[in-house]
């Protein structure tokens, strides 16, 4: 990776021990994308996830993020996101081709929205979706949810770097 990882503080407060700790998993996983080219970041090598590739990871997160933060929290319109679409199971993963770069960019304008949403908030504060019980979580159940996915998810980028180019980092 180019750029250097900051972890939070080892004595902060929860909100920026949260937000810090998801960034840094976040910036884990746009690492693991950088010098991919389009090719290997629409390679699947999981014959029986065939969605699981670099740019299906992305893209996930992406809807994770905008899922959690936007629809349940804020009770925004769940038909905006692929993960509602049932009619294609795991929808959210696939990107039809699209250029690694500008799902990259999607994803890092999904984060710096999820960003804007949890410090304008308590985390107190419970979801706003009555349509599903996950959206009565408070902020802080989410944020720690989604550290864990995005932290699972990163753990899985660098499983498929490894097997595309034989790439191995600890960040």
């Amino acid at each position: 990776m180019t750029s250097e990882l900051v972890r939070p503080p080892l004595q902060a407060d929860e909100r920026t021990a949260l937000i810090g700790w998801l960034d840094v998993q976040r910036q884990i996983v746009r690492g693991k994308c950088e010098g991919l080219s389009e090719e290997d970041a629409h390679r699947s090598l999981i014959p029986t996830s065939p969605a699981v590739t670099m740019a299906g990871l992305v893209s996930h997160l992406r809807w994770a993020e905008h899922l959690w933060l936007e629809v349940l929290f804020l009770g925004g319109d769940e038909k905006q996101n692929p993960s509602f679409d049932e009619s294609r199971e795991d929808a959210d993963w696939y990107t039809d081709g699209r250029p690694l770069a500008e799902l990259l960019a999607e994803y890092e304008a999904q984060c710096a929205r999820s960003n804007e949403i949890t410090a304008a908030a308590s985390l107190d504060d419970s979801g706003r979706h009555t349509g599903f019980e996950s959206g009565g979580a408070n902020l802080r159940w989410m944020l720690t949810h989604l550290v864990e996915e995005t932290a699972r998810h990163a753990g899985h980028a660098d499983l498929v770097r490894e097997l595309l180019d034989g790439k191995k980092s600890y960040y």
